[in-house]
């Protein structure tokens, strides 16, 4: 057995896993952890179990939608009530207009939504609408976004397209390329070149990026692409999948005080089952199939199991103050991650963070590339070895949870002391 608890029980999952799957996994970032996966069996609150049983502080949380943690009580009841009753129908179920109204009653940019299964799902169909509704054809994105797994959006993507040094990827066709362009994020004057020569459908951004660690917008940027937006008719999509109901539960949108004209929302949304939604004024979305001509279907849209598991979610986030309870605890995270020796900075907005080593900032995926990628899977495997789950990947976010209470911080704190002890 090594120092992380793993056995031969988890070598031999992996060895199974690389004969059958690519890569060994079923999506990339899985595969960073080093020298092998561990495989999970349970969650519970905070922690995660492994098939080795070695338990985990989760500071992952499913790449974000745990923000309860895993397997919370009230959500869990409710996702069991409605398995008795069914859990795909194919027809609409009372469920979907009560989370849809739960959403918009948040989010006052949106009048309109449409359940979808995924994020990558949700930006792509975003896109399209805002394709249909302009008549344009191009898109603005920012080096580092990471909004998906679809042509359009895997163009200097960031996320485990960038971990694999593929921002890229193969496939995609010339075609597609030529209709996107790329700005760096945080600069304004690019945004602004670009508007001023091309006919732009829309600006599709993260408001928060998630996907190159955890970079904030500086001051001015979104409002500055709320502006140029409005003043060169293309519409503003911000991609809330990861900061919708995390950051603030009016997502960045409310966090920031900006009304895009499209969001994209995901994770949160769906309380830990695959979902995706896109919402806008009721004039965009009612481009949509079937009052418009742009198309959108699916089998599993608004499955009932997602949208009982997300209104569940998010009433919980109403009365339980998560998000203040959350970011303190990150908080205390990135308060204790800031006393390492080794030059570093660490980003953090609210409940999202990342440490980057050997750089003193990071505002745009250009100096997060900078960061010693090496140091930082060397302090994540420190982490692994007292017990913390940090995310595999430089480029990807450490979040908390309701579930991190005070007891499960003391543990933490203790462990990212010792693992910094080591490290330095």
């Amino acid at each position: 057995m090594d120092k992380r608890g793993s056995s031969i029980l988890s070598q031999s999952l992996w060895k199974e896993a690389l004969s059958i799957f690519p890569g060994g996994v079923n999506s990339p970032v899985r595969a960073a952890v080093k020298p092998y996966p561990f495989y999970v069996k349970e969650g519970k609150g905070a922690y995660v179990i492994t098939e080795d049983n070695k338990k985990y502080i989760d500071f992952v949380l499913g790449y974000g939608p745990l923000i309860l943690g895993h397997a919370y009580p009230y959500v869990k009841k409710n996702i069991f009530n409605q398995i008795d009753k069914g859990w795909l129908f194919g027809i609409p179920s009372k469920v979907e207009i009560e989370l849809a109204k739960k959403i918009s009653s948040h989010m006052n940019s949106i009048e309109k939504i449409r359940f979808v299964n995924s994020g990558t799902e949700a930006t792509m169909n975003a896109i399209r609408l805002a394709r249909g509704f302009t008549k344009r054809e191009k898109i603005l994105k920012f080096d580092g976004n990471y909004h998906g797994a679809h042509d359009y959006a895997l163009v200097d993507a960031g996320s485990a397209a960038m971990e694999f040094g593929i921002p890229n990827s193969l496939g995609i066709p010339e075609q597609v390329l030529r209709t996107v362009n790329v700005c760096t994020y945080n600069d304004l004057t690019c945004v602004e070149n670009i508007l001023k020569k091309e006919d732009i459908a829309a600006i599709i951004v993260e408001p928060i990026m998630g996907n190159m660690g955890v970079i904030p917008p500086q001051k001015d940027f979104l409002s500055g692409l709320r502006e140029l937006t409005k003043t060169y008719g293309s519409l503003l999509i911000f991609d809330e999948v990861i900061t919708g109901f995390r950051v603030s539960i009016s997502g960045a949108q409310g966090y920031y005080g900006i009304e895009p004209d499209i969001t994209t929302l995901g994770k949160i949304i769906g309380g830990g089952f695959p979902i995706g939604a896109i919402g806008g004024k009721r004039q965009i979305m009612d481009f949509l199939t079937p009052s418009g001509k742009v198309f959108n279907a699916g089998t599993f849209n608004a499955n009932p199991i997602s949208m009982i598991a997300g209104l569940s979610t998010i009433e919980v986030i109403e009365k339980e103050n998560v998000i203040h309870k959350t970011s303190q605890s990150a908080k205390e995270i990135a308060d204790e991650l800031d006393k390492i020796g080794t030059p570093h900075v660490v980003n953090r907005v609210e409940n999202m963070l990342q440490i980057f080593f050997g750089v003193s900032s990071v505002k745009n995926a250009e100096d997060a590339r900078k960061a010693n990628k090496e140091l930082y899977n060397k302090f994540q495997l420190k982490l692994l070895d007292v017990g913390i789950f940090f995310p595999p990947s430089q480029f990807e976010t450490v979040f908390t949870s309701l579930a991190h209470d005070e007891n499960v911080m003391q543990e933490a704190i203790e462990g990212i002391k010792k693992a910094k002890s080591e490290f330095n």
